[in-house]
């Protein structure tokens, strides 16, 4: 009769160890705890609107920042623009410019000036005025500028005044007063 216990405790061992490992296999590939429907159809598509929503707000953060900056730097060139008057920095095109008789344009170091219309004065504080590139000369102060010769400003303050309303080809920053 001993034996009958003994097979009775063997047999509940034998048990408690079926239910631990068939409690561990839960989960595997064969018997999964969550199915991949789930994963696929609802797990997934949340974290991914989630990722889109963090990513959207960092988006529009950088977008925000660049525009900042992006504003500052137009309202600084349109400072130094207007701060010089005229065409403000220098460019590598002609503008025409319409001087009233009377009104002077004085232009920064290197503007060049073409006289295409009316008439106009050299205006300086010191010699020489204005290079005249075509001739290859000098011109002083209260010298008739000639059409169509291009004039070179060798130092900040000096340029023109118009004796007659006059048509000027200009290159570079001035200003008209």
């Amino acid at each position: 009769m001993k034996t009958r216990p003994k097979i009775l405790l063997t047999a509940a061992l034998s048990v408690g160890a079926l239910a631990l490992l068939l409690g561990a296999a839960a989960g595997s590939q064969t018997d999964p705890l969550v199915t991949m429907s789930y994963l696929n159809d609802v797990n997934a598509p949340a974290i991914l609107k989630q990722v889109e929503s963090k990513l959207d707000s960092r988006e529009q953060a950088l977008v925000d920042k660049l525009d900042a900056v992006a504003d500052a730097y137009v309202q600084e060139v349109e400072g130094l623009l207007g701060s010089s008057g005229g065409t403000g920095a220098a460019s590598s095109v002609f503008s025409v410019v319409t001087v009233k008789a009377g009104q002077q344009l004085l232009g920064s170091t290197g503007c060049e000036l073409l006289l295409r219309g009316g008439s106009a004065a050299c205006v300086a504080a010191s010699a020489p005025g204005l290079v005249d590139s075509t001739d290859g000369s000098t011109l002083a102060s209260g010298g008739a500028l000639q059409p169509n010769h291009l004039y070179l400003i060798t130092a900040d303050g000096r340029g023109l005044k118009a004796t007659a309303d006059a048509t000027v080809m200009v290159r570079g920053s001035y200003t008209i007063s």
